[in-house]
Formats: C-alpha cells, sequence, structure tokens
C-alpha cells in the first residue's frame, strides 16, 4: 500500500501552542497559535456530559456524583460534543495552521494519483503521527481533525499518536523464529460490574485465523498466584502477536498505568515490564487494551518498544466497549493493519450506533512507535501463502508480455549475441582467454581470390576438377581427416575428384567426410549417391544447424543412420589421436561393409576410451532439448562459444595460397594433427541457395577480429564453415556451454521479485537504502553469470530475468514515504 508519513508535535507553552511538522529527508513547518482557553472548558462539559450518561457499567470506576433534577443526558451529551468539535475544528482551521493542512493535504492527494481509482479506499493512505505535551493536550479528539475535507480528491488521512517519551527499540518486523497462526493473550481483569462474555466471543471468532489463550481472575484463585499466572503466561517462550486486556483501568501519574485484575486487586505496568520486555522480544508487537482511561498506559507500553498500542482515552461503557471490539477484530481479521480496524470501529461507532452510543466514536486512539511497521495478522495457510504470492493486474500483463518476447526465436537471437559479445569482452578485459595451442581445426577456404585464380566461371557447384587439385595437395602434406564442406549432390567433372579421393585413401589413408543434408530423416545428397565415393571407406555427415548452436545427436539415437557432420569429423579425429586405439577399423577400398557403422561399432564397444572419446561417446541433447524442439524453442541446446577468439578454434589458409605452394608457414606435422575442411570462404554463390552459406559476423567474433590482428579475414561474413570449427572444437574440448532457458530464469526472478515486494511493503523507511542494495545485487548476479559461463559453461540469462524481477520491485520503491 502507498503510504506517506508526517509527524506532528504539539506543545502548549503557557497561553500559546507550537506545532511542528516534519517528513521525508529533514523538511519541516512550523506554526505558532494562541490557545483557545474556551477549549479546555468546552472539553470540562463535554466530559461532565459524558460521564453522567455513560455513568453506569464504566471500565473504570468513578467517583459518585450527587444526583440533581432530571435532564435529557443523550441531548446534554450531543450539544457538548458539537460545541467542542466546532471550536477544535475552529481553532485548527486559523490561518497559521494552513501551510501545514496544505503540506498534509498536498501528499494525499500525490498519493490519490497513484493509486488506481478501483483501490482508493485500501490503495494509499496518509499517517499522521501526533506528539502532544501536555498530557491535556493529549486528551483532544484529534482523531476528528477533518484535513482532508477542506480539499478534493485525496486518499485517507490516519491519524495515530506518539508519546513523548520513547526509550527502547522497536522490532522491525515480526520475529520468525515460530511458524504458525497470530498468537494472542487476552487477560480478562476484574469483572466488577462488568460482563466478559461479549469479549470472550469476539476474541474467538479470530480462531480461524489466530490462536488466542485466556488467562484471568476466577473466584477463589489466590491473589498472588494470580499475578504469577499472568507474568508467566506474558512471557511465555512461544510469544505472542498480541496483548489483549479486558477490565477496569485507570492513569496513573507514575508506574505506566493500573490495571484492575481481581476485585480490590491491581497491577501496575512498571510491575509487568520485564515480562513485557521478554514478550516483545520474542515477537509481541501490538497491544490492546478495551479499558478505561489508557493514555499513560499506551505511553509505557510504546517507551518499551511495542510497535502499536491501542487505548480508550477516557472511561468506557461496557457495551460500547464490546461493540467497538467485535468491529475492530473483524477488520484485523480481513488482515487489515491496526490503524485501518481502529479507524473502521470508529466509525462504527459514529455512524451506525451513534444515536444509542454518542461520542463513543471519539474515545479509541491508536499510539504508534515510530519505527514500527503496522501490525496486521498475516495469513496462514497455503491459500493464504499463495494468494500473497500470485501477481496483481499489472504485473501479470507486464510479466506475460515479457514471457512471450522471451519465447520469440528472434528475440532469443538478438539476446544471445548481444550476452556473447559481453561474454566476450569480459574475457578480454579479465584476461581469461585460453592459452594458446594448436587448433584442431584448419580451414582450406575457397574464397573469391582462389575462384578468379582458377578461373571458375560458376562456382556452383563447385568445379570438382579444382576440388580434386585440394585433396592432392592435402594428401601430400599428409593430412589425416579431411572434410568437404560441400554438398556434392549434383554431376559434375566427378571422375576426376573419385580419382584423386581414391588415390588418397589408398596410399595415405585418408578419412574423408562429406558434407550431406538431413531431409525428412534421412541423409541426402552425399557423395556415395554421385558415384564419388563409397559407404564402405568413406563417411558422410549433415550440416544442417543453426551457426549459434553446436549440433548434436538427439538422446537416445546414435550415428548409424544420420549424423551430425562437425559430432562425426570430432569423432574421427579424437580416435585417431588415441594412442591406445590400435585396432581401429581404417579407410580401405576393399572394405566391404558400412564404413561409418564400423566405426560407431568400435567406439560403443571400447572398454577404456579416452576422456575425449567417452565424452564423444556420452554427448548427446537433453531430452528436454528434443521435446520443444517441436515448439520452436531451443532450450538446453549447446552454444557455440564465440567468446573465444577465432584464431584459437581454427586456422585457415586460402585454396590458391595451399595450391600455390604457400602452406610453408603451416608445414611440419600440423596436417596430421588438424582436421582439414575444404568449404567455401565467403564468395557470393556459396551454399545449397547462392549466399545460404554467408551469415553476418556474430558480434563477438568481429570484436575479436579487430582486437586480434591473426584473426581479421572477412570482416563482415561468417562462412558456414567457422561455425562447424567452433562445434568441432567445443565437442574436443569437452566443453558445451548450455544456456538456461530464460523462460525458467524469469520464473525465479519473479519468486526473488515477489518476495522482495513483500519485504518491502513492511519498509516504510529506507527505501532509497534498499534500491541500492537491490541494484547492486543485481549487479552482482551479472558478474557472476559472466563468471560462471567461463568457470562452469553455464550460461545464465541475466537481461530478461532483471527486467522480470525489477517489474516487481521498481514499483514498490517509487513508493516514496513521507519520514
Amino acid at each position: 500500500m502507498l503510504r506517506s508519513i508526517f509527524r506532528l508535535k504539539i506543545q502548549q507553552i503557557d497561553r500559546a501552542c507550537l506545532f511542528e511538522l516534519s517528513w521525508g529527508r529533514g523538511q519541516q513547518l512550523g506554526a505558532t497559535l494562541p490557545y483557545p482557553e474556551a477549549l479546555t472548558k468546552l472539553y470540562q462539559e463535554w466530559q461532565r456530559a459524558y460521564l453522567g450518561f455513560y455513568k453506569m457499567a464504566l471500565r473504570s470506576r468513578v467517583e459518585a456524583s450527587g444526583s440533581g433534577a432530571t435532564v435529557d443526558r443523550h441531548a446534554q451529551l450531543v450539544q457538548a460534543e458539537a460545541m467542542l468539535l466546532s471550536e477544535f475544528h475552529r481553532w485548527l482551521r486559523c490561518q497559521e495552521l494552513f501551510e501545514i493542512r496544505t503540506e498534509i493535504a498536498r501528499a494525499a492527494k500525490r498519493l490519490a494519483e497513484q493509486v488506481p481509482i478501483q483501490s482508493k479506499l485500501s490503495g494509499g493512505c496518509v499517517d499522521v503521527f501526533l506528539t502532544c505535551n501536555p498530557i491535556e493536550l493529549e486528551r483532544f479528539p484529534w482523531e476528528a481533525w477533518e484535513i482532508g475535507t477542506e480539499f478534493t480528491g485525496t486518499v485517507a488521512i490516519r491519524f495515530a499518536r506518539t508519546p513523548v517519551n520513547i526509550r527502547a527499540e522497536t522490532i522491525p518486523l515480526r520475529q520468525r523464529f515460530r511458524r504458525g497462526r497470530t498468537r494472542v493473550l487476552a487477560i480478562l481483569g476484574d469483572d466488577t460490574g462488568l460482563n466478559f462474555q461479549g469479549d470472550r466471543q469476539a476474541l474467538r471468532s479470530l480462531a480461524s485465523v489466530a490462536e488466542i489463550q485466556f488467562v484471568g481472575w476466577q473466584p477463589g484463585k489466590a491473589i498472588p498466584e494470580l499475578k504469577a499466572q499472568i507474568c508467566e503466561a506474558i512471557a511465555d517462550e512461544r510469544g505472542w502477536d498480541i496483548l489483549f486486556f479486558a477490565g477496569h483501568s485507570n492513569e496513573t501519574a507514575i508506574a505506566g498505568g493500573e490495571l484492575a485484575i481481581a476485585p480490590g486487586t491491581s497491577m501496575f505496568v512498571s510491575e509487568i515490564a520485564p515480562q513485557l520486555q521478554l514478550a516483545k522480544e520474542r515477537g509481541l508487537q501490538f497491544a490492546l487494551f478495551n479499558s478505561c482511561k489508557g493514555l499513560s498506559i499506551a505511553a509505557s507500553l510504546i517507551d518499551l518498544g511495542l510497535s502499536q498500542v491501542a487505548v480508550m482515552r477516557e472511561p468506557i461503557h461496557n457495551r460500547v466497549a464490546q461493540a467497538f471490539l467485535v468491529r475492530f477484530l473483524q477488520v484485523l481479521a480481513e488482515y487489515k493493519d491496526v490503524c485501518d480496524a481502529l479507524l473502521a470501529a470508529s466509525q462504527y461507532l459514529k455512524q451506525q450506533q451513534n444515536l444509542t452510543y454518542p461520542s463513543a466514536y471519539l474515545i479509541p486512539s491508536l499510539f504508534c512507535h515510530p519505527d514500527a511497521a503496522l501490525f496486521q495478522i498475516e495469513p496462514f495457510g497455503f491459500r493464504q501463502w499463495l494468494k500473497q504470492w500470485l501477481p496483481t493486474r499489472q504485473e501479470a500483463i507486464a510479466l506475460g508480455a515479457l514471457v512471450l518476447l522471451s519465447l520469440f526465436p528472434p528475440v532469443q537471437d538478438f539476446l544471445l549475441e548481444g550476452r556473447v559479445l559481453i561474454q566476450a569482452i569480459y574475457r578480454d578485459v579479465t584476461r581469461q582467454i585460453p592459452s594458446a595451442a594448436l587448433p584442431p581445426v584448419l580451414l582450406v577456404q575457397i574464397d573469391e581470390q582462389s575462384i578468379q585464380k582458377a578461373g571458375i566461371s560458376d562456382p556452383n557447384p563447385i568445379d570438382r576438377g579444382y576440388l580434386a587439385s585440394l585433396i592432392d595437395k592435402l594428401s601430400a602434406l599428409d593430412a589425416k581427416v579431411v572434410g568437404i564442406d560441400y554438398l556434392l549432390d549434383r554431376p559434375g567433372n566427378d571422375r576426376l575428384l573419385s580419382q584423386s579421393i581414391r588415390t588418397a585413401v589408398d596410399r595415405k589413408g585418408i578419412w574423408i567426410v562429406f558434407a550431406a543434408q538431413l531431409d525428412n530423416g534421412k541423409e541426402v545428397g552425399g557423395a556415395p549417391e554421385t558415384g564419388i565415393a563409397k559407404r564402405y571407406w568413406s563417411l558422410e555427415g549433415y550440416t544442417n544447424a543453426l551457426p549459434q548452436y553446436v549440433r548434436l545427436l538427439p538422446a537416445k539415437t546414435d550415428c548409424y543412420q544420420t549424423c551430425p557432420f562437425a559430432y562425426l569429423l570430432a569423432v574421427v579425429y579424437a580416435l585417431n589421436q588415441d594412442p591406445s586405439a590400435s585396432d581401429l577399423p581404417k579407410p580401405r577400398l576393399n572394405n566391404r561393409s558400412d564404413f561409418r557403422t564400423q566405426v560407431f561399432n568400435y567406439l560403443n564397444e571400447r572398454d577404456k576410451p579416452n576422456d575425449t572419446v567417452a565424452f564423444l561417446r556420452q554427448t548427446r541433447l537433453h531430452p528436454i532439448s528434443s521435446f520443444v524442439e517441436n515448439f520452436g524453442q531451443l532450450w538446453l541446446r549447446p552454444i557455440n562459444d564465440f567468446s573465444i577468439p577465432p584464431d584459437l578454434v581454427y586456422d585457415r589458409i586460402a585454396a590458391w595460397q595451399l595450391l600455390d605452394g604457400n602452406a610453408e608457414p603451416l608445414a611440419g606435422d600440423r596436417f596430421e594433427q588438424q582436421i582439414a575442411i575444404v568449404a567455401p570462404g565467403g564468395y557470393d554463390e556459396a551454399g545449397v541457395i547462392p549466399g545460404a552459406d554467408n551469415f553476418p559476423a556474430p558480434l563477438a567474433v568481429a570484436y575479436w577480429r579487430k582486437r586480434r590482428v591473426s584473426a581479421a579475414t572477412n570482416p563482415d561474413k561468417f562462412a558456414g564453415s567457422e561455425a562447424l570449427a567452433y562445434m568441432i572444437h567445443h565437442l574436443l574440448a569437452q566443453r558445451l556451454v548450455v544456456p538456461i532457458p530464460d523462460l525458467w530464469a524469469i520464473g525465479v526472478a519473479v519468486l526473488l521479485g515477489k518476495g522482495a515486494t513483500l519485504v518491502l511493503r513492511k519498509q516504510y523507511r529506507g527505501r532509497r537504502q534498499w534500491a541500492i542494495g537491490l541494484a547492486s545485487a543485481t549487479a552482482a548476479y551479472i558478474l557472476i553469470g559472466l563468471q560462471v559461463y567461463i568457470s562452469a559453461a553455464l550460461l545464465l540469462p541475466w537481461f530478461v530475468p532483471s527486467v522480470a524481477f525489477w517489474i516487481y520491485v521498481l514499483p514498490t520503491l517509487r513508493r516514496t514515504s513521507h519520514g
């Protein structure tokens, strides 16, 4: 609930009254005006009329007065009340208080503009905490000050009181060391001339939301035993939330007030102060004294550190006290705070019971510790717990839009690319770039210059003779594993290419892996269909993949029928690099069984594979990934980690340089230690559909190309073979970065945001510190997420969940309070 807080100190010095209003961060106003002596006389006349009307069954001991002529006590009291309030309001409407009234009303108007129309009554309020000195000023009905009537379009202005002296701190939030329903201790005192049956019934109406325990005098109980029982009950180790007292009570100049606990026996508040202190430490926040003359009682209990105390300032009739209690507890059971409950009960006495109980609505007052949150019964049970966690209408609309956006693939791609760019910058700034080592992949790229030097007029389909010359060169350089990232499904000079491949396999034992396309669950368009090679001694894998993601086998599948191109190359390379794999099947032209079946039978049957082979053998897509793929989602699908500089992932050489003998920088045994992939290098016609193999450079890759000279080639294009190289690198490094779905992160952020909001709603002070703390926590989460990405290969989304978190928190933080 939106809430503005003011503190108004009123002090009488001789015949003048000083009003001091303070709020916010040190703002204050002051005014001095004469005290009208007529006000004291009118109050005394009203008090005599009040006591005369309610002279029987009062919850205090009133001295007997002489009897006189029969008068209309009701009319006398009504007239005295009207005269008192008229003079009281006239005094408070004086010009000297105009600025104070205006400031309070202005705050109410500001809140009214922030609160939705449908929730004006419960969506906001202005709380004015009054401190009066001396006690004669405190006896006036300040709660009847109608500031809001001078202005229109405002929220409720509520008055509560604070004593002059407050020495103890309060408990800012309800102690949570105990769980369960609200606990109420009801002390029933001396019932001489009274009937507590109505009080008992009213309290028992709280049984559905609170646990009530009664203690008090009964005929025949010894006084020492009664006092010990009361003290023991107050100090119960289980703690209390509410302390209730019914009976006779009275003000005292010292000792904190008098409570009649049995006929002829009283206890003073000072006597039970130690027990009250223990009760406060164990959770006691609110006390209700449904008895008479409670000003000194309230002041002493607030001074002890209780959060709020409700009392009757004047003697109160038994039936009035019970009518007030019934309505007060009804509102409290609706989980409203005690200020709302007291206001509602007073309004009930004024609007519905004024003919029967005139002036009764002027008697109740609420005293508050200025640093305490207003007490209210907290819902107990799963339904109530769940209800407070459900989103509001505005929260639901905002979160619904955010969830829909997070499920939209273009938005996912945009956020992912931006996140990986930030990750690359973080790597660079924190110097967490992997150490330089021989990249596992060598890209032999047929670029625009290679096509021009070779005199190829139409590179789509690629010239088979040119591919043959590259295979011959790689064979001469002792390449061990060669991938051909071209779909050789259309006829060309296939015989020449076939001869080169056969020669490389026969003489050098080169592993040849061809690219294919996955169509309706089958690999189609690969080399075996064109006669360039045979499945008995060559391999093929499909290249269908999104450049941002690593293509893996679905859960519970294998490579016998279909296999991703990059995964297949990684498996072949890992097996060839394993010294213990001496019995690995070799590509031979005289093989007569499917070579891929041989390879994966060997892979799956090995007893003690090395770490890389074991990792590749068990790596599959998560079942959730396979399921949500049917709905266009890519949850838990490993990404290509473009935060790693490209020159640490692959080497590259233009095809024309390889053929011209400019491969000396790559000489030695590098070709045996790398996977050579012959692939398009950015020319316009590359791809099954011309240009389809060329992608815009990912932002992280573009960043590295500017930062590292060795990677600065084709700055605007990103070939499909480069994405394949990243996939192979991650598989061989046994490091797959798995992104947590935004939707999951939103769910966690919503819980944290709602929890923070529930806490913030009880914090009426220090919201600036809360805002700084929550902003710092968000920044810390972002930094932790950046590091977890590197250390644990887990991408924790932070932009969308941060937005979700602040959708909850920001509106609450904006509800500024005065004071």
